[in-house]
């Protein structure tokens, strides 16, 4: 069986990774495109916003997922829920312990006692994803603009230097692209949605007042 074809501009992202650039990655339909580095900074320098703004951080890895959940203010018997949300290429806001001891690269992703997190894995990129196991991300968008919907998108507003894995090829033009949809856990494990998006959370979201 032959070898899929990479898609347009992976190796290139992969080298400017690896010198703590910040890259467009695709996503699935209907999500809109990310930006990822190694450094939250470069993240932040690309959208056009402050450099020490948090930035959350990609648990894409499993090994990495383990050495963050100490750090997690939830009942022990949820963070298997927790980990099936990633996996559903949710964004995630999770309380984190006061006294929590967080592994280094993390912690920029902590903002008002809630780590950001998201796994940004998708297979047709995976070799960035397992290339880089430590990543921060946010939405391929400059501050105050919406999110790409198409590497075109993301060029423009993020510019030449910016590079761009096209993965358009693999997307539904059919569906109306948006971010991920964001929920909020609370310390007692109650899930509410923070930013309504691409994902269906009907299911998960507690809508008590």
């Amino acid at each position: 069986m032959a070898e899929p074809h990479p898609l347009p501009g992976l190796d290139a992202a992969c080298r400017a990774l690896a010198r703590g650039q910040a890259v467009v990655v695709p996503n699935p339909s209907p999500m809109t495109y990310g930006l990822v580095a190694t450094d939250p900074a470069a993240v932040n320098a690309a959208k056009g916003r402050p450099v020490e703004q948090p930035v959350a951080v990609s648990l894409h890895d499993h090994a990495e997922w383990h050495r963050v959940t100490p750090g997690l203010d939830l009942p022990r018997e949820l963070l298997p829920r927790i980990l099936a949300l990633l996996d559903r290429r949710l964004s995630l806001l999770v309380p984190v312990r006061e006294d929590a001891s967080l592994p280094e690269w993390v912690r920029s992703g902590v903002h008002d006692g809630h780590l950001a997190m998201f796994n940004g894995r998708w297979g047709p990129s995976a070799p960035l994803w397992d290339r880089f196991p430590r990543l921060h991300g946010s939405s391929a968008n400059r501050s105050g603009q919406p999110p790409a919907a198409c590497a075109a998108d993301a060029a423009r507003m993020l510019g030449t230097d910016v590079p761009v894995i096209d993965g358009d090829a693999l997307r539904d033009p059919r569906r109306v692209p948006r971010a991920s949809s964001m929920v909020r856990v609370t310390r007692d494990g109650k899930m509410r949605l923070h930013r309504p998006g691409a994902q269906d959370v009907a299911s998960i979201v507690d809508v008590s007042p």
